[in-house]
């Protein structure tokens, strides 16, 4: 894995960290457990940033780039999916005419949740 961005300094955030998790079905596998990242296409947290999700606060942890040919079915198991195949479907669904290029680099943002 390429964590290129992970001991540098992070370009500037191309969103805010509202928009991280909006999708209903994401929102109840984050609050379920099983999603611990979320992949955008722009960044969207700091490391340290807190998401609020229904009441339930989360804390993102790392923020780095890694491109699409890079992931593995432990990487999708992070966002909820068993596979890459069905990640990429899911991905491909929610965004009709996208292509799926290996060498599309993509913003992870990996968080926890925040005992309260």
């Amino acid at each position: 894995m390429t964590d290129q961005n992970e001991n540098n300094v992070l370009p500037p955030k191309t969103c805010t960290i509202d928009r991280l998790v909006t999708l209903k079905e994401d929102v109840e596998k984050v609050i379920a457990g099983k999603k611990t990242a979320t992949r955008r296409n722009g960044r969207y947290a700091d490391v340290g940033e807190i998401m609020t999700l229904k009441g339930h606060n989360y804390v993102v942890e790392r923020v780095y780039s890694q491109s699409l040919g890079e992931l593995t079915d432990e990487h999708v198991r992070q966002e909820g999916f068993e596979s890459v195949e069905d990640y990429k479907q899911s991905i491909l669904s929610i965004h009709p005419g996208m292509p799926w290029l290996p060498q599309m680099r993509v913003w992870v943002h990996e968080f926890r949740p925040i005992q309260e």
